[in-house]
């Protein structure tokens, strides 16, 4: 029995450029209480894998956290299966706004002690004391309302290239850094203020939310379906677009444009630009934004250092990174100090 991919991304990748079949990029998120996340992993991996189900699948005893893409003539099938599974029926689906068949190039399905790492004890709030859902209309009328905060529960490197008009946008490298400081920062307004949250697809607003409420916030709103959903109903409800630049996503694509302002720059040349790419050195693999100009100027590369080590024969590469562990510019997300621009 199968429980594993048994091709590279480079071979499925040339398997889905042969079969020349639209897909699409869907993500959904339910916290419900699994008893056993392993034996759902397993049954999702072998369901899913026959369906040509390619993604990144989080699976815990707190629910389930999925973003995938689906061949687009197997997504009834693939509904039907979800509708099969009594917590997952009419589950909301994110369907991209951008959709691009090489999103995924693999199926990745992970039993996880969280489904989103918060670093939370949820043992000591009430996770279902929600904060109030509201769709896009809904959102665009409290964000305008002067006792409103508006906090961007994304980290810096989502934030920098696209973010709502006067959101506050903390300066964090992991969602679990970014609830206290937001605690902290408007601490002087958990009874006057309305807080509102947004994030990609809503799950991090999920927790954070309740854990607000928990914390002595009382008026606490949420995107609901975060901003892939809030896109969507702006375009099929003709609403006023309050979401400057970018969306990023969690998948090869590296973001969705939902407005056509740039407001992020080139971190190697300081140029308007909101290209997420990561190093071409497989020894650093940092992720930072670069223009095409510096593409081509750095070979791919964030540093003179990364660039020189990448023209080097794959072998030698492979040598150099023998028995060392991964850099941890890895997990910077455009702060290492070879970045002049960064923000």
């Amino acid at each position: 029995m199968q429980l594993y991919n048994t091709l590279s991304a480079k071979e499925r990748e040339a398997l889905i450029e042969e079969a020349g079949k639209d897909r699409l990029t869907i993500s959904f998120y339910k916290y419900t209480h699994i008893g056993n996340p392993q034996i759902l992993r397993n049954h999702l991996f072998l369901t899913w894998d026959g369906m040509e189900v390619l993604g990144r699948i989080y699976v815990a005893h707190e629910g389930i956290n999925a973003q995938l893409s689906v061949p687009a003539d197997n997504f009834k099938v693939f509904k039907e299966h979800l509708d099969s599974i009594s917590f997952l029926e009419n589950v909301r689906l994110n369907i991209a706004i951008e959709q691009d068949n090489k999103s995924f190039l693999k199926l990745k399905v992970k039993v996880r002690n969280k489904i989103v790492a918060d670093g939370l004890n949820d043992a000591t709030f009430d996770v279902t004391n929600k904060g109030i859902h509201v769709g896009a209309e809904q959102f665009n009328e409290l964000i305008e309302d002067e006792n409103t905060v508006l906090v961007d529960m994304r980290n810096h490197y989502e934030s920098e290239i696209g973010h709502f008009k006067n959101a506050v946008t903390p300066d964090v490298d992991t969602f679990r850094d970014s609830l206290d400081i937001i605690e902290q920062d408007l601490a002087e307004h958990k009874e006057d203020k309305k807080l509102v949250m947004y994030c990609t697809g809503g799950i991090r607003c999920e927790k954070a939310s309740a854990y607000y409420k928990h914390k002595g916030f009382k008026n606490v709103y949420q995107l609901e379906g975060g901003i892939i959903e809030y896109t969507r109903q702006v375009r099929e409800k003709q609403l006023e677009n309050k979401f400057l630049g970018k969306n990023f996503v969690f998948d090869h694509r590296r973001g969705e444009r939902i407005s056509e302002e740039v407001i992020a720059h080139c971190h190697q040349c300081g140029k308007p630009c909101d290209t997420h790419v990561n190093c071409a050195n497989e020894a650093c693999h940092l992720l930072f934004i670069q223009c095409e100009e510096c593409a081509e100027k750095m070979n791919n590369c964030c540093s003179v250092d990364c660039m020189e080590i990448h023209a080097l024969p794959y072998e030698e590469q492979k040598r150099l990174r023998k028995g060392k562990g991964a850099s941890n510019k890895i997990f910077k997300k455009g702060r290492s100090p070879v970045l002049k621009y960064k923000k």
